[in-house]
């Protein structure tokens, strides 16, 4: 381990790793020296990923999933122990966005995907993979969440906003039961980033002008490394 390669035999988990934020992470985590274990329902994203990273010199294993499927999560944590006997730190950054609409208008179908994605599969990344994360020396945790949740609530944003506000909750709750241990678990609020996701949510804004996932990732990645003391923390990647 050195100090520009801090995560020296260390193994991470990303999920939505095929692109935008998770796929930057995924390289920054690598290039410090982390086995890189890739998440995403993209498989094509996930090849690209694993080229560039090899071609770095770093090492990496890709998982093409759905996280809505009833037993993948604990199916891979089962994997991750069978392969490695634990897991150094784990960044569950997969979210969608849903639909932007008036509250009211929101559909059940909504309403289960932006749940399941946002706060139900970081729930169940929780439970199967603390085993994993007490198994190694300095087990860290970090969930992608947002500034449209616990801390502000926008017109037309309720079920993302919902799902990141239970999300936070979550983690909290979680840091709090870990408190004293060897696991840190903590949040980043990305801010406005060059991504899919807000490219969806402001059509019309230029992209040009929002910082580069590449900006964003280093922040997750040291909140990944064992030096790290910090846990039950917000933290906001852009101040």
């Amino acid at each position: 381990m050195t100090e520009t390669q801090p995560m020296t035999g260390r193994v991470a988990l990303v999920t939505g790793a095929s692109r935008g934020l998770g796929y930057a992470i995924c390289k920054k985590l690598a290039a410090e020296g982390a086995h890189v274990i890739a998440v995403a329902r993209t498989q094509g994203g996930l090849e690209d990923l694993d080229d560039e990273i090899r071609q770095a010199g770093g090492a990496c294993t890709i998982v093409p999933m759905d996280l809505q499927t009833p037993d993948g999560i604990e199916k891979l944590a089962d994997v991750v122990a069978g392969r490695w006997g634990k897991l150094d730190a784990l960044v569950v950054n997969a979210g969608v966005l849903g639909m932007l609409t008036p509250t009211a208008q929101l559909s059940a179908k909504v309403w289960n995907q932006v749940l399941s994605i946002n706060l139900i599969a970081p729930a169940r990344f929780i439970r199967a993979f603390e085993p994993l994360l007490r198994e190694s020396d300095a087990g860290r945790a970090v969930f992608t969440t947002s500034g449209v949740g616990s801390r502000r609530a926008k017109a037309y944003w309720a079920a993302y906003g919902a799902s990141k506000a239970g999300l936070d909750n979550l983690v909290m709750a979680w840091a709090e039961e870990l408190s004293g241990g060897s696991v840190k678990a903590n949040l980043v609020n990305p801010g406005t980033v060059r991504t899919r996701m807000r490219a969806q949510a402001a059509p019309g804004e230029d992209p040009m002008s929002l910082p580069h996932p590449d900006d964003i990732a280093p922040v997750f990645a040291n909140l990944c490394h064992p030096s790290e003391t910090r846990s039950g923390e917000i933290i906001d990647a852009q101040g």
